[in-house]
């Protein structure tokens, strides 16, 4: 068994690990492939630290893998149940790497355990972990029975994919209003949406966007479809809040959802609890200090 610093070589490789250890229902505490490349793709993610992130093999293969999601100081394990040994070699790994710093000098770690996960979550309590539910990271599960209806819109609204417009302007107005931003999008933010569609696996025909009468977009569902698993997954979901309580995030997402069944796709997860959720356990530090060369952070547990 072998422990090295990840490398961008080893992203299609996590994403075959990720598929070919899922089990029904998400019970292998994975993360679902589309959210390891979604992540990937983010204009958020710190691409400077990903060396931080470790993977561990055997034989050649991939048997877990602790990274953050946008940048240090959060942990996310995935792991083989074979090896679940490793867990606190994990975590003392996470610890060392992926700590970060807040403005006021603290140091931390947000350890994501899955709520079924019995094992790491007495790990990281017996490390002074203290939860904080106000992170969760819920996971929703949404199962197709039967053909779903046409979703109803308000007059002069339509549903269409960005295979019929591939606007990035107004992709990028819906999704940074749709999660809240204030003012208008930043100039050079463009760039980003372009990262966002630059994932192996997106594909613009399962983007699902509301148009308003004017033309602008206002509601928007990203839809990722897992052959080999035959599941497709939400990320992200966002609508204009001048737009809110309308029914146009309900009707992006079942239009949605439907375009996933004619791809042979339900059951599947998608994003948004089904029996499990990721709880976040943040280290306690009651002195931080700053030690060591070149910016590196002493940690305090």
């Amino acid at each position: 068994m072998t422990k090295r610093h990840y490398r961008s070589a080893d992203s299609v490789r996590i994403s075959d690990f990720l598929i070919r250890h899922y089990r029904t229902g998400n019970t292998d505490g994975n993360w679902l492939q589309p959210a390891w490349e979604y992540a990937l793709t983010h204009p958020y993610l710190d691409e400077h630290a990903l060396g931080n992130m470790a993977i561990w093999e055997e034989s050649g293969e991939i048997i877990a893998v602790v990274h953050y999601e946008h940048r240090r100081g959060e942990a996310f394990f995935q792991i083989h149940s074979d090896h679940t040994d490793l867990k606190p070699r994990m975590l003392d790994c996470a610890e060392v790497n992926l700590r970060a710093a807040n403005d006021e000098g603290h140091v931390y770690l947000k350890a994501y355990v899955n709520d079924f996960d019995a094992e790491l979550e007495t790990i990281v309590r017996s490390r002074g972990y203290v939860p904080r539910p106000d992170w969760n990271r819920p996971l929703y599960e949404f199962r197709v029975s039967a053909p779903i209806p046409p979703p109803a819109l308000p007059e002069g609204f339509k549903l269409m994919s960005l295979a019929d417009d591939n606007d990035l302007q107004k992709v990028d107005q819906v999704l940074w209003r749709g999660f809240n931003h204030p003012g208008e999008p930043p100039a050079d933010s463009l760039e980003g949406r372009r990262k966002m569609q630059s994932g192996p696996n997106y594909r613009q025909d399962l983007a699902v966007v509301v148009q308003d009468p004017g033309g602008a977009f206002v509601a928007y569902c990203g839809m990722w479809y897992v052959p080999e698993l035959k599941y497709a997954y939400v990320e992200p979901l966002a609508t204009d809040p001048d737009y809110r309580r309308q029914g146009l995030g309900k009707a992006v997402v079942m239009e949605g959802i439907s375009d996933g069944a004619r791809q042979r796709a339900p059951p599947w997860p998608t994003s948004g609890l089904i029996r499990s959720f990721t709880r976040p356990w943040v280290s306690r530090n009651d002195t931080p200090r700053i030690v060591g060369s070149s910016g590196s952070i002493g940690r305090d547990w």
